[in-house]
């Protein structure tokens, strides 16, 4: 029987669907919240409820905990550790911690030539204020987020400083990026194994300005001309995940690339185009460990 873990949190709903998907073609079900991890260094071992990881013919990473914080860079390391001792693990973990950093991942962008909106980064509150000043209107991401949690958009005015001092408390680093047009909806290229899996569409609603769906983003399928998917393949090739998502404006200056994705999300592809992104994940997976 082969046996493969996947590291998700329990009772989020890719995290379940992929262990199930696994459990439906092995045979062999295991959820391991990363948490729960103990790394005994000397002997390698890695103990998670009784089974130890490094026995294991594979893990595949979905989720690395239910938000995203610095802390996950060290969650990382302990499966990097498996990894580096012959475990094969989808995505390798050392990749996932050079996306999983808003930062990180821009600069491996920006370096490579990837078209993305304007972009500044500082510490210093009048670099900030005179950011917003140039671009007229800009949103100040956290280096670690999901779905636009703890994201700002500011324009210049007599409170301006007032609000990025109270932001810079919290978020020292400030990621700033020039807002632009995405004509209500903005793309999701997927990838899996490096090869272009299909797209989907997050459209806004109820005048949100971004398209996720903690704001009311709605799924649409959409098929990219080839500029677009062979744009985005260009970005997730610098990372060389197994699985992930492209995300993709559509601006009147042409197209731009906001990030890829960590992880990658299965309920695009489901609702949208009624793909099964788990199970063909899955499939992926068990031809890397049994060929």
């Amino acid at each position: 029987m082969t046996r493969i873990g996947v590291v998700g949190t329990k009772g989020g709903w890719s995290s379940e669907l992929l262990a199930d998907a696994l459990a439906a073609r092995t045979g062999y079900r295991l959820l391991v919240e990363p948490q729960r991890i103990r790394l005994d260094l000397p002997s390698g071992r890695a103990l998670c409820d009784g089974t130890d990881l490094a026995e294991l013919d594979g893990l595949v990473i979905k989720k690395i905990g239910a938000r995203y914080s610095p802390d996950l860079l060290d969650r990382l390391e302990v499966l990097r550790f498996l990894s580096e001792r012959g475990l094969p693990v989808f995505s390798d973990p050392l990749r996932i911690l050079r996306v999983l950093d808003r930062l990180t991942c821009t600069i491996t962008l920006q370096a490579a030539g990837i078209p993305m909106p304007p972009t500044s980064i500082t510490e210093d509150v009048d670099q900030a204020l005179a950011a917003v000043e140039e671009y007229g209107e800009a949103v100040f991401k956290p280096l670690y987020t999901s779905k636009a949690r703890g994201m700002l958009v500011l324009r210049p005015g007599p409170d301006a400083r007032r609000i990025v001092e109270d932001y810079a408390r919290e978020f020292p680093i400030m990621y700033i990026q020039k807002t632009v047009d995405l004509h209500d909806r903005d793309l999701g290229v997927t990838f899996l194994g490096g090869g272009y899996l299909t797209t989907y569409a997050r459209c806004k609603q109820n005048g949100a300005w971004n398209t996720t769906t903690v704001s009311g983003g709605k799924y649409a399928p959409f098929d990219p001309p080839a500029e677009i998917i062979d744009l985005a393949a260009r970005a997730q090739a610098l990372f060389d995940l197994d699985f992930t998502c492209v995300d993709v404006a559509l601006t009147d200056d042409g197209p731009c690339v906001f990030e890829v994705s960590a992880f990658g999300g299965f309920r695009g592809l489901l609702d949208a185009r009624g793909m099964d992104a788990a199970g063909l994940y899955a499939d992926y997976v068990l031809r890397k460990v049994t060929r």
